[in-house]
């Protein structure tokens, strides 16, 4: 046990004070994002929008959060990470506090494109910064940081949400978003010194390399690939809860400890799991192609039985998977950009999961609905075992191309 312990400690050694204060940061923000899952319940019973209504809504939802990495990465690329980063935590702030005065159907629409546009404008440069902090040896584990801190977020967000929502109202988790998000902006302008940072960044000149990441066909190829596992990833998030409630007959709660599952084996597991990756010299396309296996077989062993022990295998496949294959997939994002174009290279990489949510959802609750759950996971397997073969494609262009060294 004190081995672990020290092994857990030793994954974070080396790990430089800005990077820690950027994930203290993210965690104090996600654990404000407690409007985004309760948004469609307050939508239906608060607003009294009807299913279809909601339906567009979260569209214009997913909408607005792929434009908002596209236009993200652009700003990182011409006024800093640090600017584009404390805007969008700002302004996002403004847009949680803001959102629960609209009462029109058009309106709200309008309102949360507008919402997520600001909100996801951040992702592209957290990404980058990860990258700019700290030695570049680091940069995978300066991610996995960054997400343990959005996932132990995400995991104590949900559940002060709720209480907020019994105790006082609907409206207070709007507010206390609202105000944590403000709050990120403000520790991250006080704590980071932005005028050193600001000089790291603006006053350097750096010119431009390689070609923009809609020329780069690899970073292309690479890009589909991410769609493509994002799509079945966000299934966890929709699809198969339904199919816990719909086929096992769980109840709210039961679902919610498995869904917890995730985010604890995150927080406890992915820091020591990338060192030992690390040290074991596993190249980042490897471990991308082994998240989206792991991620297919969490599908593709739901079709077997009934027992509810499979759910806790499925949970576990589908975590170990994202725990392999996100931190090493946003580091070849990294790695595959040129000097000068990193924030446009990884707003492009940001905006996979955006695509996700504006087709995954609806495509798959309408296949489970004309074929039934288990079809659609064979379906889902079989759409990520392409998703592996390109992977292997990619390598053996990577590996053979003049313009990466690293892959």
């Amino acid at each position: 046990m004190k081995q672990l312990y020290a092994n857990y400690v030793n994954s974070f050694k080396g790990l430089v004070p800005e990077i820690w204060i950027l994930s203290f940061v993210t965690f104090i923000n996600r654990a404000g994002a407690m409007v985004i899952p309760f948004l469609s319940i307050y939508l239906v019973n608060n607003k009294g929008f009807s299913l279809p209504q909601v339906g567009m809504i979260m569209t214009c939802y997913g909408v607005g959060s792929l434009l908002g990495n596209y236009v993200g990465g652009i700003l990182t690329d011409i006024i800093g990470f640090y600017k584009t980063i404390v805007l969008s935590l700002f302004f996002g702030g403004l847009g949680f506090i803001a959102i629960q005065f609209i009462e029109t159907y058009i309106a709200m629409c309008i309102g949360v494109f507008t919402l997520m546009f600001a909100v996801d404008v951040y992702r592209p440069g957290i990404f980058v910064a990860a990258g700019t902090y700290g030695k570049e040896s680091d940069t995978t584990r300066n991610i996995g940081l960054i997400r343990l801190a959005i996932n132990l977020g995400f995991s104590i967000g949900p559940v002060v949400g709720g209480l907020l929502i019994a105790k006082v109202s609907y409206n207070s988790i709007f507010w206390v978003d609202g105000a944590t998000c403000i709050l990120a902006s403000l520790m991250l302008l006080f704590a980071l010194k932005p005028k050193k940072v600001e000089h790291k960044e603006e006053h350097t000149n750096v010119e431009k390399q390689g070609v923009k990441p809609y020329k780069n066909g690899l970073f292309l190829l690479f890009f589909i690939i991410m769609v493509i596992n994002s799509i079945v990833f966000v299934q966890y998030f929709s699809s198969v809860p339904l199919y816990y409630s719909d086929h096992h007959k769980l109840s709210a709660d039961v679902i919610g400890w498995i869904m917890f599952l995730n985010g604890v084996m995150i927080v406890f597991l992915e820091m020591p799991l990338i060192s030992w990756l690390e040290r074991k010299k596993m190249s980042k396309t490897i471990a991308t192609f082994w998240g989206i296996i792991l991620l297919a077989l969490s599908f593709i062993i739901l079709i077997f039985s009934d027992w509810f022990g499979v759910l806790i295998i499925g949970m576990i496949l589908m975590t170990l998977g994202e725990m392999v294959g996100s931190p090493f997939s946003s580091a070849l994002a990294l790695d595959m950009a040129p000097k000068g174009r990193k924030g446009s290279y990884m707003g492009l990489f940001s905006m996979s999961f955006s695509f996700s949510h504006i087709i995954g959802h609806n495509a798959v609750l309408n296949s489970i609905y004309q074929f039934g759950y288990n079809t659609t996971w064979v379906i889902l397997f079989l759409v990520l075992l392409f998703a592996g073969l390109l992977t292997l494609y990619l390598l053996k262009r990577l590996k053979t191309s003049s313009e990466y060294s690293t892959y």
